[in-house]
C-alpha cells in the first residue's frame, strides 16, 4: 500500500509540476504577444509636419500670441507678425527660427487682426477685419509706415451685398482673415462661415479714406480661407486654410483669379494662419501655435 501511494504521489508530483511550468509558459507567451502588440502599438507614428511634403519647419515663434499674419519687412530672412483676436496692437519682427527681434506697439485700439500686407514702398497694411459674427459695421485696414509707427491711416470698408448684420448662417460670408496687396489695392479673401465653398475677393484702394469694397469675384474654395498670399511675379496665388491650401495659377494675377484651384494638404501642420512669398517658388507659413515653416514649390 505505502509503494503504491508513493507512486500516485509521485506522479501527481510530476504533473503538477508540468501543469505549473506549461501554465508559466503560456503566460510568458502571452506577456511575449501582448508585448509586441504593445510594442506595435507604440511604434505606430502618426502623420505630422515632417510627412508633409516640399514643407520644413525652421522655426518656433516662442513670443507671439497665436499669430495670426505675415508679411515681410524688407530685410531678407526677416517677417512681421501679429497676434490674434483680443491681443495687443504689437507688430512682431521675427526672423526665420521664430526668433523675435523687436516690437512695435501700433496706437490704435485693434479689434480682430487677422492679416498683414506689405506694399513695395514698405507700407504696411493690417486687417482688423475679423467678423466672425458676421456684424460688424466698423471694418478697417491700418495703413503703417514701421518708420514711424505712430503715424497710421485708416482705410475703412463695408461689402456691398451685405445688407444684414448678421445675415442669415448660409449666407455668412462676410468674415475675412486674408488680405494682400497687389497693383495699387488691398484685396480681401473672405471666410466662408456659412457654407464653406465660395471665398469671395473684394478690393479697396490703398489709399485711406471710406470705400465700398469692389466685388471681384468668387472663388470655389471647398474650405475657410485664413490668409493670401501672391508670389512676386504674380502667377502664383496661395490661399492658405487651416492645415491646408489652394494654389491658383496664372500668366499674370488676374488671370490666377479664374484658374481652378489645386489642393494640398498640410494636416499636422496646426491651425495655419499666416503666408508670404519670400520668392516665386517658396513661401513662408505661421501657424497659431507659433511654428513657422518654409514650402517650397
Amino acid at each position: 500500500m505505502r509503494i503504491v501511494f508513493f507512486t500516485a504521489a509521485l506522479a501527481g508530483l510530476l504533473f503538477s509540476g508540468c501543469s505549473e511550468a506549461q501554465t508559466q509558459e503560456a503566460s510568458a507567451g502571452e506577456k511575449q504577444e501582448k508585448s509586441g502588440k504593445s510594442g506595435k502599438k507604440k511604434g505606430k507614428k502618426g502623420k505630422g509636419a515632417a510627412d508633409i511634403a516640399n514643407l520644413v519647419e525652421t522655426g518656433k515663434m516662442n513670443g507671439v500670441p497665436e499669430s495670426s499674419g505675415l508679411a515681410l519687412t524688407g530685410e531678407a530672412g526677416t517677417f512681421y507678425t501679429h497676434g490674434d483676436e483680443g491681443a495687443r496692437p504689437i507688430l512682431f519682427k521675427v526672423d526665420a527660427s521664430g526668433r523675435t527681434l523687436a516690437e512695435l506697439e501700433v496706437p490704435v485700439q485693434g479689434d480682430d487682426w487677422e492679416s498683414i500686407t506689405r506694399d513695395p514702398r514698405g507700407n504696411l497694411y493690417i486687417g482688423d477685419v475679423g467678423n466672425n459674427n458676421n456684424n460688424r459695421r466698423d471694418l478697417v485696414i491700418y495703413r503703417v509706415n514701421p518708420q514711424n509707427i505712430q503715424q497710421v491711416q485708416e482705410i475703412k470698408l463695408k461689402y456691398p451685398d451685405q445688407q444684414d448684420f448678421p445675415p442669415a448662417r448660409s449666407e455668412q460670408n462676410f468674415d475675412c482673415e486674408a488680405t494682400l496687396w497687389h497693383g495699387g489695392n488691398v484685396y480681401l479673401f473672405t471666410k466662408d462661415r456659412g457654407q464653406q465653398q465660395t471665398s469671395k475677393v473684394y478690393a479697396v484702394p490703398d489709399q485711406p479714406g471710406s470705400y465700398t469694397a469692389r466685388l471681384i469675384t468668387k472663388l470655389a474654395i471647398p474650405g475657410e480661407v485664413t490668409d493670401a498670399a501672391l508670389s512676386p511675379d504674380g502667377r502664383r496665388l496661395v490661399l492658405l486654410a487651416r492645415q491646408e491650401m489652394f494654389v491658383l495659377e496664372g500668366s499674370n494675377f488676374e488671370q490666377a483669379l479664374k484658374a481652378t484651384p489645386r489642393q494640398i494638404s498640410l494636416k499636422g501642420a496646426g491651425q495655419t494662419e499666416g503666408a508670404v512669398f519670400t520668392d516665386n517658388n517658396t513661401l513662408y507659413i505661421s501657424s497659431e501655435q507659433g511654428a513657422l515653416y518654409k514650402y517650397a514649390f
